[in-house]
């Protein structure tokens, strides 16, 4: 795994070795040894599968106590993954960082505890799977708007294409989510 450079510090994209002929590819996904190496340092206890058609935007999501780390690729089609600093006392609370996971790329995005993710779906159909360190707890789970002016993530869906939940379209702002000292 070779980390790619990021903005934000804390998240790490990484790019693994892809082997390919005639046949198609191989692709080791994911080694712990590899992924130590490369400073992801987590255990992972559940995975998750999701399936989207094109204009999907779902986040920003994040969990609380205990928090949790993500893993997340694409492994068919291309979303715009999205990750936003919720940590309090961070620099860098509520700027967000945004990459193109592909099943042509196929790079495999840490996002650290303490940061939100969401993503946009790019092509026909996406399917994203992600491994994460903490179990999915319903008390713990918390979400702000993917629109929020104060945050201004620039998803590269165009607004009528855009296709929301109604959890993810009434969120609130950031601000209401997660209070700074």
């Amino acid at each position: 795994m070779e980390p790619l450079p990021s903005r934000l510090d804390g998240p790490l994209l990484l790019q693994p070795a892809v082997h390919g002929d005639t046949r198609g590819f191989f692709v080791e996904s994911y080694r712990e040894s590899e992924m130590a190496a490369a400073g992801v340092a987590a255990e992972w206890v559940q995975d998750n599968h999701s399936r989207s058609q094109y204009g999907v935007i779902r986040g920003m999501h994040f969990q609380v106590d205990p928090p949790a780390a993500k893993l997340v690729r694409c492994a068919r089609g291309a979303i715009a993954d999205v990750v936003v600093d919720v940590r309090p006392d961070s620099p860098t609370y509520g700027e967000w960082e945004r990459f193109e996971l592909t099943d042509e790329n196929l790079r495999v995005l840490y996002i650290p505890a303490g940061f939100a993710h969401g993503f946009a779906v790019l092509s026909d159909v996406a399917d994203v799977l992600y491994k994460q360190s903490a179990e999915w707890s319903a008390e713990s789970d918390r979400g702000f708007s993917p629109f929020d002016p104060g945050v201004g993530v620039e998803w590269p869906v165009p607004g009528d294409a855009r296709v929301l939940s109604e959890r993810d379209r009434t969120a609130p702002p950031l601000s209401a989510v997660v209070s700074r000292p």
